[in-house]
C-alpha cells in the first residue's frame, strides 16, 4: 500500500474519536435527538466511500503515471517547495470542481450526499458520494501529473486536503484567530457552505484556503444562523438511498424530457434550473 493509500486510512480512527468528542461536548439533546439519527447512516456512507476509493484508485493512480510519461516538467518530490506548489495546483483545482460539482447537475448527484444531512457535525462530514469514480472527478486533476507532479504526490495531497476539510464541519468552533479566517477554509466559513439560506447557497467553496473564494467573488461571511441539508430536503436514512436520492430524481427528468436539448440541459444545467427558467 503506498503512502497516498493509507494516509486516509491512517486518519479513520482519528476521525471517529472526533466525532465522539463532539458529542460529549455537543450534551445529550445533541446525543438522543440528533446524533442518533445521522451517526450511523454517516459512517456506512463514509466506509463505502473508502471501499469504492480503494477499488478504484488503482486505475486513477494508473492513469496519472501514464500521464507523468508524457509530461511538460518533472518536478522533484524531494523538493519542499514542489510539496507547497503542488497543495497550491490542488487546492485551486478542487476550488473549481468543488464550484462546477455545484452547477453541474450529473456531478451534483454524487456530490449532494455530503449536504445530505440536517445536521452540521464531524459524523456528517464522513457523508462522501459514491459515484465519483463514475463520473470521472479525477479527471480535474489530470493537468497536474501532465504538468510533472508526481501521481503519487497528487493523490497523497488529495488526501491531506480531504482531512483537513473534516476540521471544518462543526458547529461548536465558533471562530479562530482572525489571520486563519482570512487565508484558511474554517468551520464559520465552511457552515456558510452548507446553509440553505438563500444568501449562502453557492458560496464558499475553498478546500483548505478561502482565497480562492476571495479572488472569484464567491466568499461571504457568516452573519446568521445556517439551515443545514438541501434545498430539496432528503429524509431517507438508508445511506444507499441517500447516495442514489439526486441520481433518481435525474433520471426521472430525463425520462420525462420530450427533447434530446432537454435532456441535456437536465444533465449539464445546474439543480433547478427549469424552475427558475419557468418563473421568469
Amino acid at each position: 500500500m503506498h503512502q497516498s493509500d493509507s494516509i486516509l486510512l491512517y486518519a479513520v480512527p482519528l476521525f471517529l474519536l472526533a466525532v465522539i468528542i463532539e458529542a460529549i461536548v455537543a450534551g445529550s439533546d445533541y446525543r438522543q435527538q440528533k446524533l442518533s439519527k445521522d451517526l450511523w447512516p454517516s459512517i456506512c456512507i463514509g466506509l463505502g466511500f473508502l471501499l469504492i476509493s480503494a477499488a478504484s484508485k488503482g486505475l486513477m493512480i494508473g492513469s496519472f503515471i501514464l500521464l507523468n510519461k508524457i509530461s511538460l516538467f518533472t518536478f522533484s518530490a524531494d523538493k519542499w517547495w514542489v510539496w507547497a506548489l503542488c497543495l497550491l495546483a490542488d487546492d485551486f483545482t478542487y476550488y473549481w470542481f468543488h464550484r462546477i460539482s455545484h452547477r453541474v447537475r450529473f456531478l451534483w448527484a454524487t456530490h449532494i450526499v455530503h449536504h445530505s444531512s440536517e445536521i452540521y457535525s464531524y459524523s456528517a462530514a464522513l457523508r462522501q458520494g459514491w459515484t465519483g469514480s463514475i463520473t470521472g472527478t479525477f479527471l480535474f486533476w489530470a493537468w497536474m501529473p501532465l504538468l510533472g507532479f508526481n501521481a503519487y504526490m497528487v493523490f497523497t495531497i488529495k488526501s491531506i486536503s480531504l482531512i483537513y476539510q473534516f476540521w471544518t464541519h462543526t458547529a461548536l468552533i465558533k471562530s479562530i484567530p482572525s489571520w486563519m479566517e482570512y487565508i484558511f477554509n474554517t468551520p464559520s466559513h465552511h457552515r456558510v457552505h452548507h446553509g440553505t439560506n438563500e444568501e449562502y447557497i453557492d458560496k464558499n467553496y475553498g478546500g483548505i484556503l478561502i482565497i480562492w473564494d476571495k479572488l472569484f467573488g464567491t466568499f461571504i461571511k457568516e452573519t446568521e444562523q445556517p439551515v443545514y441539508g438541501t434545498v430539496t430536503k432528503i429524509t431517507a436514512r438508508n445511506p444507499v438511498k441517500i447516495t442514489l436520492f439526486e441520481w433518481n430524481r435525474l433520471h426521472k427528468d430525463l425520462k420525462h424530457s420530450d427533447s434530446g436539448v432537454t435532456r441535456l440541459k437536465y444533465f449539464l444545467y445546474p439543480p433547478g434550473w427549469q424552475k427558475k427558467t419557468n418563473n421568469k
